[in-house]
């Protein structure tokens, strides 16, 4: 199995380009109450507890049908490793079943899925036993993921391991913002070193699964973004720390597992200026100054300003990996839809540039299909192409939906 073939006509997007969203089990389906950011939620850590969440695990069939009717031919979504086996060893037919009827869904309506195994949490037994830090953490992952493709193979063959496991290390081992909390910088190298090693043996046993049939096409979600020295700081300690950044963050990760890869998961959001400001209280090495030194005109929910210009920046890098590409997140958490629309039409417009510079991208998924739980972030950013009313959970197709629409029929974007 492969990508379709890249486009011959270069002013527009091919016929048989991948348009979709994604989302995320713990963010949209409610109650996943045997993994590690529920006891985090239950140990009064976040503002916000994710609860029902948009009660997708129920309503998925609805959610998707809105997804049909907006034209979308692919969706990425997250298996909840913690819902398949509670406790070590113990796998639960009831979930796995319900993820059968969540494909069978999504086939019915002639949307691909693309399965993400791993997207942030951990089961709780996981995490009790030291989670990634555990030398069994890369097999009682490659146990799980065995399992899940042994059952689910004859029904998707796009798989995605991890999702963005340099931001799992950096904000739960580096700054312990998200569980298990730790500041620790030996341990962050030590987990994204158990992440490469649980991507490569689950590559490998994916394709061990399916040998002897259609040949599967696994990949990795990595977040991706440019970094620049700040025009206000140019200095060698700041141009370091670019260097760092840019190393760690974009480099390390891909580089351990180029070899165990059929295409590349590009998430990208926006980039990032570095300033050792004193006046602003930034460290010596230097520190994001997007915001203090107001480098966007405008900002989302998030903090983040729009610059597309970085999509194709990044995109232009992964010419050297010699892979697929597959954009698996792309969006924006907006008060004004308006906003969002643009952000979709400006950053596609860099896509079809990429296109024509014979940049091998086989498809776009706006992140997110629904609103949902923005993990320490709570329910206040609004990232979804649907709004949901968390008190009514009533879905309402916002009007960027339909911009996007007209871009998947025309294969055009203006």
């Amino acid at each position: 199995m492969k990508f379709p073939a890249s486009p011959s006509v270069k002013s527009s997007f091919p016929q048989n380009f991948l348009w979709g969203t994604a989302t995320s089990s713990h963010q949209v389906e409610g109650n996943n109450i045997h993994n590690d950011w529920w006891q985090w939620e239950k140990e009064g850590r976040l503002s916000d507890k994710s609860g029902e969440a948009t009660r997708h695990y129920e309503l998925f069939d609805h959610d998707f049908a809105l997804a049909q009717s907006l034209s979308h031919r692919a969706h990425r979504f997250s298996i909840e490793w913690s819902r398949v086996e509670p406790r070590e060893g113990m796998f639960d037919d009831e979930t796995i079943s319900h993820y059968g009827h969540v494909l069978d869904s999504l086939l019915a309506k002639g949307i691909m899925p693309i399965i993400t195994l791993h997207h942030f949490t951990n089961p709780l037994w996981f995490a009790q036993e030291g989670g990634w830090l555990n030398p069994k953490a890369v097999q009682w992952f490659a146990r799980y993921v065995e399992k899940i493709v042994s059952v689910f193979k004859e029904k998707v063959y796009c798989w995605i391991t991890l999702n963005e496991p340099v931001i799992l290390a950096y904000y739960g081992y580096l700054v312990g913002r998200w569980p298990p909390g730790q500041k620790s910088f030996p341990k962050t190298i030590k987990v994204l070193r158990q992440a490469i090693a649980a991507h490569t043996m689950a590559y490998r046993v994916i394709h061990e699964v399916y040998e002897g049939g259609p040949r599967p096409i696994v990949g990795i979600a990595h977040n991706l973004r440019p970094f620049y020295v700040c025009p206000q700081t140019q200095n060698l300690l700041c141009s370091a720390h670019v260097w760092w950044r840019h190393y760690m963050v974009n480099v390390y990760f891909l580089d351990g597992i180029k070899r165990a890869l059929d295409f590349i998961g590009v998430n990208y959001y926006e980039r990032e200026f570095v300033s050792n400001d004193r006046t602003k209280a930034l460290g010596p090495w230097g520190d994001n100054c997007n915001l203090v030194h107001h480098h966007a005109q405008h900002v989302n929910q998030m903090g983040w300003g729009s610059y597309p210009d970085g999509l194709l920046e990044v995109l232009r890098w992964m010419k050297k990996y010699d892979r697929p590409i597959l954009i698996t997140e792309n969006g924006t958490a907006e008060t004004d839809d308006h906003h969002r629309a643009r952000f979709i039409v400006e950053h596609l417009k860099r896509v079809n540039q990429a296109l024509a510079e014979g940049v091998r991208v086989q498809g776009y998924l706006y992140w997110s299909l629904l609103d949902n739980f923005e993990w320490d972030r709570g329910f206040g950013p609004r990232f979804g192409l649907i709004e949901v009313d968390y008190k009514t959970f009533e879905r309402r197709i916002r009007p960027s939906a339909y911009v996007f629409k007209e871009i998947i029929e025309t294969g055009q974007v203006k």
